[in-house]
């Protein structure tokens, strides 16, 4: 049976687009397959189809069916994964640098999804659509670290409500140009794509609420190594906000970070740390990993900074 999820609009949503309020309301969810879904009138708002440029009125009532997962036409391959916990519920990856997340309308080998779906079989909860299946968040190609993937629709529920409501906290550390002035901080600048370069996302007023913690772990002469917490999870978060104080991350060629004599593999960036619940159980679990060998590599290179 299909999934319905139905939301009652406030106040503050009178005039959002339906597709923006939904792309924050379903997080897990990306606007492409909102805006799928409207087209398709498996979205409704007070028992009306309508289009994805809908301005909210308050107290509307919004209904969004979401339809059994069809069959995933990708190719299981056997790649290797780290797996750095698994129960029958869900597993955490560490994804190496260099891997796509899930596939794209061009890129359809090669990913985390296609070793799932060797490793998993018909074990990947469905409710992130066909593209996506398992997924709950994603990191960048050249982002390495942790990954929660969820085996079934109950799990994927739970730890997506997780995420939404904060209480699964994800943590990273970047090796960064520049030196720090403030020991910790936090970062609330909304991002939405660059109203010039597209392939980018930029500080844009009226963007998603972003918010991002830092705390310094060592200072270098020239650099910064940081433990960064997420509050929120938007496209290139830690990249924009960290470009945006002039302190990108090193080998990120996108954001202003590639000027660095060493040669990495990708952005000087790692999911390390994960909090959260098991679905379960409710017993709270966190799983913390080693630096990536690009940061351990810089962290080598330009000594032991000062602890902080």
């Amino acid at each position: 049976m299909p999934d319905v999820i139905k939301f009652s609009a406030d106040i503050q949503d009178i005039d959002e687009r339906l597709d923006s309020y939904l792309a924050c309301a379903l997080e897990d969810f990306s606007r492409s397959r909102i805006q799928k879904l409207i087209k398709d009138g498996a979205v409704k708002v007070n028992n009306k189809e309508v289009k994805s440029s809908y301005s909210i009125k308050d107290s509307d009532e919004i209904e969004i069916i979401v339809p059994d997962a069809s069959e995933l036409k990708l190719d299981a391959e056997d790649i290797p994964l780290t797996i750095e916990y698994e129960d029958s519920d869900m597993l955490v990856i560490n994804k190496p640098q260099g891997m796509l997340t899930h596939p794209t309308s061009v890129e359809k080998t090669g990913t985390l999804v296609n070793a799932l779906l060797y490793y998993c079989k018909d074990s990947l909860s469905g409710i992130n659509g066909v593209m996506r299946p398992g997924i709950l968040h994603r990191l960048d190609r050249d982002t390495s670290g942790l990954l929660m993937v969820a085996k079934n629709d109950f799990a994927h529920k739970i730890l997506a409500e997780q995420i939404k409501t904060k209480s699964a906290i994800r943590q990273y550390l970047a090796f960064c140009h520049g030196v720090f002035k403030n020991d910790t901080g936090t970062i609330d600048k909304p991002i939405g794509r660059h109203p010039i370069h597209r392939n980018k996302m930029g500080i844009v007023p009226g963007g998603k609420n972003a918010i991002t913690h830092y705390r310094v772990l060592k200072r270098f002469e020239k650099y910064t190594f940081v433990e960064l917490t997420l509050h929120t999870g938007r496209t290139h978060q830690i990249r924009v906000h960290l470009s945006d104080m002039h302190h990108p991350i090193a080998g990120d060629e996108v954001y202003g970070g590639g000027k660095i004599n060493v040669n990495l593999g990708g952005q000087a960036l790692h999911a390390y740390r994960l909090s959260f619940n098991l679905p379960s159980t409710d017993e709270r679990k966190t799983i913390e990993i080693e630096p990536s060998c690009d940061i351990k590599r810089l962290l080598r290179i330009f000594g032991d900074g000062k602890d902080d």
